[in-house]
């Protein structure tokens, strides 16, 4: 692999030289990418308009998130920003600079790309549901049929001109190699494919959300205790990253192993309490779940306040507790997004049409 790293090396080097005008665009790029934002983001928007596209959404995630922390406990793959450093072929005097960013010192190893592969897999997700929805009606006559391929030829444009993007972002930064990225992206889109052929993810019980996590995180920390136990240390990454970042300002504790295990089966078992909760039923459920209007003022309410999400601040200086507070942190989201916020929006409409008789 260390043949493979060299010449991928020269591929960050070249991005980074003649396109550094660009960086502040690019490192947006691979922010937007981060698969976090599918829980702050993309999931509050697509479960008010549409409660299947969000909780598929959400399924694909974390299996997506769960893959890729176990394909990285397998591959060990390295990360350009300190593989440059550590590698046997390069020789002191003729040492690449890679230039660092703040969010290059992802601290977990580098294959596949967990950004590459949770864009990826999210807008398959989306792309998909659009045109399977809109799919149905599209031969009924010649002119709407041209119509859907059109659309659908846009779509998929529009897909792989983000994928690409994120791609080349999360290379340029020296944060991952040009095969991890690739990786990432194809696993991606299988995760997200699976996921549509299991048709029960969208009336699962809460027995059934709470199994699914409980057999997640034991094989998670089976595996790891397993690659202990032959030797290995499954954190290896971690001790590299924080001695080859340029800041340890840029280290962060919610970019470990543990920590995206932790974040997604809190938003899994959120998302179990959420949608079989009695508050649930009677808003998103009853009359007034399928109007336009309840729609969007959930969007709108459940939207601005998951901004004070990304105010709150967990404390890093325990791991243990930061992980159970990033635990309950994670599965409170969805109870606010798909019960709390649509209960209060109920109850508020149904006020007002007392009032109004």
């Amino acid at each position: 692999m260390d043949f493979v790293y060299n010449n991928e090396v020269l591929v960050i080097q070249h991005l980074q030289n003649n396109y550094g005008e660009y960086h502040d665009f690019l490192v947006l790029i691979s922010t937007v990418g981060d698969p976090r934002n599918i829980f702050s983001v993309y999931f509050p928007l697509w479960f008010h308009l549409n409660h299947s596209v969000g909780t598929k959404m959400i399924w694909a995630a974390v299996f997506g998130d769960w893959f890729n922390l176990i394909f990285k406990w397998i591959l060990f793959g390295q990360r350009p920003y300190w593989w440059v450093h550590e590698s046997h072929l390069i020789q002191n005097g003729s040492l690449p600079h890679l230039e660092q960013f703040r969010i290059t010192c992802e601290t977990g190893p580098g294959s596949p790309s967990g950004h590459t592969m949770g864009s990826s897999c999210l807008w398959y997700v989306m792309i998909t549901s659009v045109l399977n929805s809109t799919g149905l009606a599209a031969f009924t006559t010649d002119h709407t049929s041209k119509r859907f391929w059109l659309l659908k030829s846009c779509l998929w444009t529009a897909f792989w001109i983000i994928q690409i993007s994120v791609c080349i972002s999360r290379v340029f930064i020296a944060t991952h190699f040009p095969h991890q990225v690739i990786l990432g992206l194809l696993a991606g889109m299988l995760v997200a494919k699976t996921v549509e052929h299991i048709p029960s993810v969208y009336n699962a019980s809460l027995k059934t959300y709470i199994q699914t996590s409980v057999f997640l995180f034991s094989v998670a920390l089976g595996f790891y205790l397993l690659l202990n136990l032959a030797g290995t240390d499954p954190l290896w990454s971690v001790t590299k990253a924080k001695r080859w970042c340029a800041s340890p300002d840029w280290i962060h504790l919610d970019t470990t192993p543990f920590a995206g295990l932790v974040r997604n089966l809190g938003v899994l078992f959120g998302l179990g309490l959420a949608v079989n909760s009695e508050m649930f039923i009677q808003s998103c459920k009853g009359k007034n779940g399928h109007e336009i209007r309840f729609k969007l003022m959930c969007v709108a309410a459940t939207l601005t306040t998951l901004q004070v999400y990304g105010v709150v601040k967990i404390p890093t200086h325990t791991e243990v507790l930061f992980y159970i507070l990033s635990f309950c942190k994670s599965a409170s989201m969805p109870l606010v997004v798909v019960a709390l916020i649509p209960y209060c929006v109920f109850l508020m409409m149904g006020h007002e049409d007392r009032k109004l008789v």
